[in-house]
């Protein structure tokens, strides 16, 4: 083994070619991967990715619902224009899909539709059923997705076909479609179990053929649908479950263009994300979410996520309002939804912080424990939560942080002394098991600190540190 020198430097290496801390981290490749598929092997450059139309498309109102109560139509109209907001003028968010069956659907999407926005642009989700065709035809929709079962599991025991009379009824439904210019995104439900080469292929391939004969804006997409979460992300994974090999497959081998291959998975196994940027890597231009990942069972690629993996992708903002995504996560809190604290851009301990190490190293630069500039893209600035671990430096960055004090005009240890001695007092004589709340923390500062108090106040640069 080659021996490795020491190399000393005059300046720290900060890598901020990959971190450059005003944006998210940057997603940098090494080169060109290849997977095979039946001996066949298929090379993609992951840097195309940069100049790729990829997009995120989102399913809040349709598998989203299928997870909470429904939602009332002023908060739809809410959330949907959040949506609008947050994608920005490149349309970052293409598509968001509707259900059509009740009263209170329908008029959640005339009510979207009243907005005006231009993207996301609302389309409606049916079953594979002439009458749900019409439906759509009469909110005026141009694309709907419709629901076209591909495995066994389905085809078989839920819907008593075979694969023939699957076959044959979907593209019935798929024509009228076409007919009636409503353009249809096939959802390939439970396509990581179903037979590939023996039906899923063979269907797609007709689908692109039947779409040789239509107009551009009616060509049929295709969205595969990991159903049960049984996707891997893996190199080397057999087929149906490798993400890579199914992405390949619908592209070289049944034809789909990767702007109309979307990807819509579930998270049973902890890999709903991976398994969804995986898709896009290997060819899929878009990637199905909800907001906060809040989808039927185990939840979908939450859409807050992917919009950080498509900024980090791409290397630039794109026109996004990441700040939005906080308002987004207010509204939910007033509508009572649960959100985990430890939920990534979300959650209330997303930027927050116990260990007195590490509030520690945010004291001295906030790059050491943040991942990025959480307050210029989120409007949340670092956080401490004061208990029994966090130290001294846990008050210091509290204290400052509420006084709203920036590098250069903090205050010293020396000044906070009354409120770390209140803190440990509070462990060590009081046997306080629980965390110190903001409220009696601002107590403590407008006590013992009243000058710096008021003066924060009339200019107001009070805070309360929460999420």
């Amino acid at each position: 083994m080659k021996k490795t020198l020491l190399k000393e430097v005059t300046e720290p290496n900060m890598v901020y070619d990959i971190f450059p801390h005003v944006m998210p981290p940057y997603i940098v490749f090494d080169g060109p991967i290849t997977e095979q598929i039946n001996g066949q092997a298929y090379t993609i450059n992951p840097e195309d990715l940069k100049t790729r139309d990829i997009f995120i498309t989102d399913s809040t109102f349709r598998d989203g619902q299928q997870a909470r109560s429904p939602y009332t139509t002023e908060q739809i109209v809410k959330l949907y224009d959040f949506l609008s907001r947050l994608s920005g003028p490149n349309g970052v968010i293409r598509q968001t899909e509707f259900f059509l069956y009740s009263y209170r659907d329908r008029q959640a999407v005339e009510k979207c539709m009243e907005l005006g926005h231009r993207f996301p642009e609302i389309i409606g989700w049916i079953r594979a059923e002439p009458e749900d065709i019409h439906l759509a035809a009469s909110m005026g929709l141009k694309e709907t997705a419709m629901l076209t079962s591909c495995s066994d599991y389905h085809i078989f025991t839920k819907l008593k076909m075979d694969r023939r009379k699957a076959f044959d009824k979907y593209i019935g439904v798929i024509k009228e479609s076409l007919s009636m210019g409503i353009r249809p995104k096939c959802d390939l439900e439970d396509v990581t179990r179903a037979d590939l080469d023996g039906f899923v292929i063979p269907f797609v391939h007709e689908l692109m053929r039947i779409s040789e004969e239509v107009d551009e804006s009616l060509k049929v997409k295709i969205r595969l649908c990991d159903t049960m979460g049984f996707g891997i992300s893996y190199p080397g994974v057999s087929m149906p479950r490798s993400v890579p090999k199914l992405v390949l497959a619908m592209r070289h081998q049944a034809g789909v263009p990767s702007n109309r291959l979307e990807w819509h998975g579930h998270n049973d196994f902890h890999k709903v994300f991976a398994n969804a940027t995986t898709a896009w890597l290997y060819g899929c231009d878009a990637l199905n979410t909800t907001l906060l990942g809040i989808g039927e069972r185990t939840g979908n690629p939450p859409l807050e996520g992917a919009i950080f993996e498509y900024i980090g992708l791409k290397q630039n903002m794109c026109g996004i309002d990441t700040s939005v995504i906080s308002e987004i996560v207010r509204y939910y809190r007033d509508m009572g939804t649960h959100i985990p604290a430890h939920a990534p851009f979300v959650g209330d301990d997303f930027t927050k912080t116990r260990a007195g190490i590490h509030a520690g190293g945010l004291a001295t630069d906030e790059r050491i424990y943040n991942i990025f500039d959480t307050t210029a893209l989120l409007n949340r600035p670092p956080m401490v939560s004061l208990t029994d671990k966090s130290g001294s430096d846990g008050v210091y960055l509290w204290v400052n942080n509420y006084l709203g004090l920036g590098e250069g005009d903090r205050l010293k240890k020396t000044k906070m002394v009354k409120i770390m001695r209140w803190v440990i007092d509070q462990y060590d004589v009081e046997k306080r098991i629980t965390s110190i709340s903001d409220q009696e923390m601002a107590a403590l500062v407008k006590k013992h600190l009243p000058n710096q108090y008021e003066q924060a106040r009339k200019e107001c640069r009070l805070a309360f540190m929460t999420g």
